[in-house]
């Protein structure tokens, strides 16, 4: 059974590649939960929360850097 954390005193941050201007498309990630990413929509912080493996967010990450996705 999968247990899902309490993200009420998640710190998110959000991505140094995003816009200032309002309507730019932007996510926010968490690192404080070890071996999970949750990641949501920076316009919509009370909106639902994707809950990424730790080793899949890794791969897609370093996809963006390369330029592949």
């Amino acid at each position: 059974m999968r247990v899902t954390p309490d993200l009420s005193t998640a710190r998110w941050r959000k991505s140094s590649y995003s816009g200032n201007q309002q309507g730019d498309a932007c996510v926010e990630v968490s690192g404080d939960y070890p071996g999970t990413v949750p990641v949501r929509d920076s316009k919509n912080p009370a909106g639902p929360v994707l809950m990424l493996a730790g080793a899949a967010w890794e791969p897609f990450v370093a996809g963006v850097r390369r330029g592949s996705l």
